[in-house]
């Protein structure tokens, strides 16, 4: 009798130690997977209450890739919303977008398509020629676009994120986390949410051709309505999921996957697991709208301007330009004229006005840029920053001043527009 009470404790401690140990197996199966990884990095949030249901890795700084043109999407919605962009507008292939890799629907330089058609290639086919070409249309270059982009991205509590292109192509400097990424999911649900259909499109076509969505889980996973999907080597494979079924939704993103079905693999784990664990009750509205704080600025000399110079950096087995600084490079001639702050006296005549930018450094890089590119143009120009503020935001206007009059800062303008800036004319 006490050798089969024995045996039965026995049996009973060793089938709680198997329950036990499956238990954890299951609470260590997204940590495993993460540490086999060092790429990788995942977060859920509960999209009614903010909580984070999931966090591995969540802060630390990863590569983007095409998850960028989230925000290039977000981009065009807040434009849309503010009467300066419309459905129909045409949005103009110029040579620089039609140079960009694949993937891209290879519209020819001088081609163009509707702006609701870029919205869709760049939710479904992810084509890198059109966001380069809805940067150049909504921010004049692709590097303002960028500033633009890491300005709202600010504004949306994304801390650790920086945009250098709309495509989301390699660049060291264009970086992010998984929590910045579930902001930015958060925001285009919050704040578009007629606009958040878009993301659901499973196939999208142009002329004769059908792309598919790259979001596999779409239709495939419960609940699921978008949103992006992205890769390149430094990145791995990317993907943000809006789930949203049964009173619950959440926010997850994965980053560094080894590969699409991997990272879809794990993907489909976390909603598995921390869907149910989020709440049916919250109101969201988790990312407010606010404008990110002006720079405080000092006095510089345009000689102190930073010269661009293209590197090139390889992207698979194509070799492409990015923009970096040469500490060595030659200084342009340029006039040892101060620039423009609040506190100093302000010009008089015609100048002409290139871009309007959140603080004083990025106003004198694009001047420097400009100057370099479009020396035959502005090369015996003056460069200055004028400041202003609007509805308590700081602004910093880069300008060229040194025209003989109206008719020479108009074919200034016309000119430069040649190397795809934006151009204002003003009589001061």
């Amino acid at each position: 009798m006490f050798a089969l009470s024995r045996m039965s404790i026995m049996q009973s401690a060793k089938t709680v130690a198997i329950a036990m140990m499956v238990i954890c197996a299951s609470s260590l199966a997204n940590v495993q997977t993460a540490s086999a990884n060092s790429k990788y990095a995942g977060i859920v949030i509960d999209a009614k209450t903010g909580k984070t249901l999931y966090n591995y890795r969540g802060d630390n700084i990863r590569f983007p890739a095409s998850l960028t043109k989230m925000m290039t999407v977000y981009m065009m919605f807040d434009a849309m919303r503010a009467g300066k962009l419309k459905k129909s507008d045409r949005i103009r292939i110029s040579s620089h977008a039609a140079s960009m890799i694949p993937s891209k629907l290879g519209i020819r330089a001088g081609g163009s398509l509707t702006a609701e058609q870029a919205i869709y290639a760049l939710i479904t086919k992810s084509a890198n020629d059109v966001a380069a070409a809805v940067a150049e249309h909504l921010g004049g270059t692709e590097s303002q676009f960028g500033v633009m982009m890491t300005r709202k991205a600010r504004s949306l509590g994304m801390s650790k994120t920086v945009f250098k292109n709309a495509s989301g192509l390699p660049n060291s400097k264009q970086v992010t986390t998984a929590r910045d990424m579930a902001k930015l999911g958060l925001a285009l649900q919050e704040h578009f949410p007629r606009e958040f259909k878009y993301f659901n499109t499973r196939e999208f076509r142009f002329g004769k051709a059908r792309y598919r969505n790259h979001n596999r889980l779409l239709g495939r996973v419960r609940g699921v309505d978008g949103i992006k999907t992205g890769y390149t080597r430094a990145s791995g494979f990317n993907l943000v999921s809006s789930v949203n079924t049964g009173g619950r939704s959440i926010v997850a993103v994965v980053l560094g996957g080894r590969t699409g079905a991997s990272r879809n693999a794990q993907m489909q784990k976390l909603i598995a697991e921390y869907l149910p664990k989020a709440s049916r009750r919250g109101s969201g509205g988790l990312i407010a709208k606010t404008q990110s704080a002006p720079t405080v600025i000092a006095a510089m000399r345009a000689s102190d301007l930073p010269i661009p110079a293209e590197a090139p950096v390889r992207i698979g087995e194509t070799t492409a330009p990015i923009t970096a600084y040469a500490a060595a490079a030659p200084r342009p001639k340029m006039p040892v004229d101060p620039i423009i702050t609040s506190s100093a006296p302000q010009r008089s005549g015609w100048v002409i006005q290139i871009a309007s930018l959140p603080s004083n450094a990025e106003a004198l890089e694009y001047l420097a840029t400009a100057k370099s590119k479009a020396s035959s143009v502005v090369g015996s120009r003056t460069p200055f920053v004028e400041v202003f503020e609007k509805n308590g935001v700081t602004y910093h206007r880069a300008r060229f001043a040194g025209f003989e009059g109206k008719a020479d800062a108009r074919a200034a303008c016309q000119a430069i527009k040649r190397y795809n800036y934006a151009c204002l004319a003003q009589q001061l």
